[in-house]
């Protein structure tokens, strides 16, 4: 037996029997049929909560020793494990260094499939120890099937130096998730196309990301009420949404909110400390400093 086991086995290879016909759908069946069944990757994750729950709360001190996101994977799921890793320093202002993608086949297979790439036990160690993996360091290691060569190896490696390791799967008992110091088990089942694991067990995988992430930074003090003050006004646009946030947060006018954020650099934190305080941009930086960022305790000291 290979390290993916028995096809037969995996869920995510097993035909749908609902949909034998598939190809013989009218044109507003077919769509309305692979539309619905994305909501089961909405259950397959609540199903997860409480291990995404506990992979937070695991992840959240190493976090705040500055410690490192290391996501690994193969193909689609490598992929999206990339797109969250890169969309967090804009996003949250979370240094980029700090967030490290590995990819089986190496970056240019973000834009096409390297053949062979994801069979390379070997491979994936060597790509996770020349990260220079250290105990603070969370590696999450991702593959729909849960035996990914690649992704396995980059476990065992992540292990041997301490790291925390959380693993995410679509199939139930995955060496992956057993293997791992934290599983997280997303069991989408059946694609409505087989083993098209692009569908929902993608969806399933992007909500869990996007749900780890944006938890962790929430915890790290990235987020005030429910506004994402932290981020990098890198664009237009992103201006614009700095403008509209410390406006929100200040009750400021939009003159007086590009006022302050123009003197801090648009530093959204920064300015809703000084504007709600009424303090000098300096003061504001202290007061954040002590209050180790969190807009919340920096307006109550």
């Amino acid at each position: 037996m290979t390290v993916y086991g028995k096809i037969s086995m995996l869920k995510t290879e097993t035909p749908s029997a609902e949909h034998a016909a598939l190809d013989q759908y009218s044109a507003s069946e077919l769509v309305e049929v692979l539309i619905d069944d994305q909501f089961n990757a909405v259950k397959a994750v609540r199903a997860a909560a409480p291990c995404i729950a506990a992979a937070l709360a695991a992840a959240l001190p190493r976090m705040q020793a500055g410690g490192r996101l290391v996501y690994v994977g193969a193909g689609t799921s490598g992929r999206l494990g990339t797109l969250d890793s890169v969309e967090l320093y804009p996003t949250y202002s979370w240094p980029q260094e700090r967030a490290l993608a590995l990819l089986a086949g190496g970056d240019s297979a973000m834009f096409a499939a390297v053949e062979g790439a994801e069979d390379d036990t070997a491979q994936g160690a060597a790509d996770l120890e020349a990260v220079g993996p250290t105990p603070r360091d969370v590696v999450l290691l991702l593959a729909a099937s849960g035996a990914t060569p690649y992704v396995l190896g980059a476990l065992h490696a992540a292990r041997k130096a301490g790291a925390l390791t959380i693993g995410f799967a679509n199939n139930p008992d995955a060496p992956v998730t057993r293997e791992a110091e934290i599983g997280i088990t997303l069991d989408t089942g059946s694609e409505v196309i087989s083993g098209s694991t692009r569908l929902k067990a993608g969806t399933a995988q992007k909500i869990a990301l996007n749900t780890f992430s944006s938890a962790l930074m929430v915890r790290l003090n990235k987020v005030y009420g429910n506004l994402m003050v932290d981020l990098k006004a890198t664009n237009a646009k992103l201006v614009l949404r700095a403008v509209r946030l410390t406006m929100l947060a200040t009750g400021a006018d939009e003159e007086a909110a590009r006022d302050a954020l123009t003197q801090c650099d648009f530093s959204v934190k920064v300015a809703i400390v000084a504007l709600n305080k009424k303090t000098s941009i300096d003061a504001a930086r202290a007061l954040l400093e002590s209050a180790q960022g969190s807009v919340r305790k920096a307006l109550a000291a």
